[in-house]
């Protein structure tokens, strides 16, 4: 996974967030959907999210997960 930038990341559009509230998680890329997937599960498992937080950050995830138009970078 390449590292974002803070230009490419201030680029992408709120619906490119799981949580695009706090602009948390993007998911740009497969490999960054499961990234957050399991960022989100840390972050729900001490405590700095809450149950629907992650189940959110889960199912945006595996939407782009199942995408097919979806890069893998």
């Amino acid at each position: 996974m390449t590292k974002l930038t803070i230009k490419q990341r201030k680029s992408l559009s709120e619906s490119e967030f799981a949580l695009p509230e706090e602009r948390k998680y993007p998911l740009d890329t497969k490999n960054r959907a499961r990234n957050a997937k399991a960022r989100a599960s840390e972050e729900y498992h001490k405590k700095n999210l809450t149950k629907e937080q992650e189940e959110e950050v889960d199912r945006k995830a595996d939407r782009v997960l199942y995408d097919n138009t979806v890069s893998e970078k």
